[in-house]
């Protein structure tokens, strides 16, 4: 060890860090557990379009509705559930253990027989996927060197597009090839139960949950493994006090209530947009007289436009900072949400559909990495699973929004109103904090609901 370096904080030697290996194996061992989780969520689109166009269980609009938002039922409890659970057991715990709990799941939902049946399992799948993705950006967000942390958490929610890219492939190639295609993707979608063991095995645990619970070897141990790939020596580092997570109240103290209330109006709005839309797509597209293979290659396309959103929000967000990018990148949802309400014909529904995929994940993006900065260490899961919470209530109303909306003023209104929410997010996402650059350790402290910080 070096003796005459100055001692500095682990998470000040984490932040003096280039990106190394480590934090490569980090973003990637993290991502496949992100894009397993998108592909899950994808396959349900499919599932729906499938279940209408063959009239399995006589299925009606309105089933077909409640099969959609029930497994976001299960992922705002499990949102709020995983970042409680996060901040008191450990991130890459609770990760694991989503993991297995979805995988399991969306496995046994192949074998469903009825309606409820297929409820039953959603919701369950929901629960195990709505816990796993705060989590998991609050790990990385926690490796990251301030300088390049909300790019890296950008990559990490790119991996989004890549499973959701996934269950496009699967719902194009495997669900129309005959009346079982639908339980052969789901049984498909039950790999993130095997990936579980990976996650337990191969990624690190946070170094500052493992400060503020005690745990002093073990956090050294885990800085000088990233210390070790950079080729950097380590120096000593001074006593931390453990601490413990004030508990959720602590969100809507005085000093934190505006930053609460904005990150929530965000997270529901552009949940409400997202998965209104993108849910619906498949299914919108063939009752607008698309055949269902043709249908679904549309949302193949429209989901590839992802990718490139995703790295255009990964270069702005270090360029723009956190706040910009994001308005910028709601306001050009809002556009493309609004130009597909108009959309008439192939190409207008295929470029349209494009444009609103393109900046609406870029939005996801830009968000996932501004989350985890808004609390100190003590709330950080707390708050970002809280802010997914209530953003997944969003996702529960919005698919049973559409048919109704549908009824009243047809496609046209439907988009219309997915626009107006990601206008609403824009104009919210400018009480968010600005922390480009800045350490996680430099949040404002939150104080409990008994004056304490």
């Amino acid at each position: 060890m070096t003796a005459t370096a100055p001692p500095l904080p682990r998470a000040a030697r984490l932040d003096r860090l280039p990106f190394t290996r480590e934090h490569g194996r980090l973003v990637v061992g993290s991502g496949l557990g992100w894009s397993l989780d998108a592909m899950d969520v994808g396959l349900i689109s499919f599932v729906m379009a499938s279940l209408a166009a063959q009239q399995q269980w006589d299925i009606t609009p309105a089933a077909l509705s409640w099969i959609a938002s029930i497994g976001f039922a299960g992922m705002a409890l499990g949102a709020t559930l995983g970042g409680l659970l996060a901040d008191r057991f450990g991130r890459r715990q609770v990760f694991a253990v989503t993991l297995l709990i979805f995988g399991v799941a969306t496995g046994a939902a192949a074998f469903s027989w009825s309606v409820g049946a297929l409820l039953v399992f959603r919701f369950l799948i929901g629960l195990g996927l709505g816990a796993e993705l705060p989590v998991a950006s609050t790990l990385v967000s926690e490796y990251a060197p301030a300088r390049v942390r909300g790019r890296m958490v950008v990559l990490l929610e790119a991996f989004w597009a890549v499973g959701w890219t996934l269950s496009a492939l699967i719902g194009y190639f495997v669900v129309p090839r005959s009346d079982s295609g639908w339980r052969w993707a789901l049984a498909i979608g039950a790999l993130p139960a095997l990936y579980a063991v990976v996650v337990r095995r191969g990624l690190p645990e946070s170094v500052r949950f493992l400060e503020a619970r005690g745990r002093v070897a073990e956090a050294e141990e885990a800085v000088r493994r990233f210390e070790r790939a950079a080729d950097v020596a380590p120096v000593e580092s001074p006593v931390v006090t453990p601490t413990r997570s004030p508990g959720p109240r602590a969100l809507w103290a005085a000093d934190a209530r505006v930053r609460t209330g904005a990150l929530w109006i965000v997270w529901f709005s552009i949940n409400f947009s997202y998965y209104g839309a993108f849910i619906w797509l498949p299914t919108l597209l063939f009752t607008s007289g698309f055949p269902l293979v043709k249908s679904f290659g549309f949302t193949l396309v429209i989901t590839l436009a992802q990718l490139p959103g995703y790295a255009a929000a990964a270069f702005l967000i270090e360029k723009w900072g956190r706040r910009p990018t994001l308005a910028v990148f709601l306001l050009g949802s809002a556009a493309g949400a609004a130009m597909f309400a108009v959309a008439d014909g192939d190409t207008a529904v295929l470029v349209t559909g494009m444009v609103l995929s393109f900046f609406n994940l870029g939005a996801w993006g830009a968000l996932y990495a501004v989350t985890p900065e808004v609390y100190p260490t003590p709330l950080r899961a707390t708050g970002a699973g809280a802010a997914a919470g209530f953003g997944r209530l969003a996702s529960i109303a919005a698919p049973l929004c559409v048919p109704p909306l549908l009824d009243a003023g047809g496609s046209g209104l439907v988009f219309g109103a997915f626009a107006a929410f990601f206008l609403l997010g824009a104009v919210a996402s400018w009480w968010l904090p600005e922390r480009r650059g800045e350490a996680l350790e430099d949040a404002v402290p939150i104080q409990d609901g008994a004056g304490r910080t």
